[in-house]
């Protein structure tokens, strides 16, 4: 009972990863192995951590030793989803005001369905207990999630906001394919989004826009954060993205030529 069945993982298994940035609670990142065998996810990745699992990790992962086994350990975020197309952050912070286009959030249901048909690595990223994700990583994210909680205590413990975005895909996956249909997955066709050196290169382009446009300094960094935001919130494809980056290019020329 509770044991590790031989089955076939589900079809996102090589597709998403989870990012775990600076966990600092042992037993939370074999409970985060935990969940994410029980949903069928493989790829963890943990930033700011190095060397042997302690005894608590590896007592908490129970029979997702596999997972751990295979974990990718990084010294930053940037270099954890240096390999992937698209960053999606996970936060429980709510704000209202000017601050909203920063934290404007899609729900765990709308990821899998808007991401069915796509191609390439999605990263989905989990800050360290208490505080979330810092400033400077949410800033590395191309779009953010949050599960929808009480706003009284809309914080959730680190290993249960995984499992709860992780069952959605797998309740997505299960609700989408029937067992008739299991074998026709490897021969759907598939839209890529963003390869990861098109991701960066629009992400520097658009920054470099940013501080070209003759606006007070403090709204800088917002219109950056909107247009990355709402631009890749609609998972354009690398061809999209070029034509979107030749109108960013020629308007940047153009300001730092005022």
């Amino acid at each position: 009972m509770g044991e590790r069945a031989n089955i076939l993982y589900p079809s996102y298994s090589d597709r998403v990863c989870i990012v775990l940035v600076e966990p600092a609670i042992d037993g939370n990142i074999g409970a985060v192995a935990r969940s994410m065998l029980n949903f069928g996810f493989t790829d963890l990745r943990v930033v700011g951590r190095e060397g042997d699992w302690s005894e608590e990790t590896r007592n908490r992962a129970k029979n997702a030793q596999n997972i751990l086994e295979s974990a990718r350990q990084s010294a930053s975020l940037e270099e954890a989803v240096d390999d992937c197309s698209l960053v999606i952050g996970t936060s429980g912070k709510r704000e209202h005001g000017d601050k909203i286009a920063f934290r404007h959030f899609l729900l765990p249901d709308e990821l899998p369905n808007r991401l069915d048909d796509t191609s390439g690595l999605i990263a989905l990223v989990f800050g360290t207990e208490g505080k979330g994700l810092s400033t400077e990583d949410l800033h590395l994210c191309d779009f953010l999630c949050t599960v929808p909680t009480w706003e009284g205590y809309p914080i959730l413990n680190l290993s249960h906001a995984v499992t709860l975005v992780c069952s959605s895909w797998f309740v997505n996956e299960i609700s989408n394919v029937s067992r008739g249909e299991l074998e026709k997955l490897s021969s759907v066709e598939t839209v890529r989004i963003l390869s990861p050196e098109l991701r960066r290169q629009f992400r520097d382009d658009v920054r470099r826009l940013a501080q070209a446009v003759p606006v007070p300094e403090n709204k800088r960094n917002g219109i950056e954060e909107t247009l990355t935001r709402v631009i890749l919130r609609g998972m354009p494809k690398d061809d999209e993205i070029s034509r979107i980056l030749g109108v960013i290019n020629k308007a940047t020329q153009a300001f730092e030529e005022e």
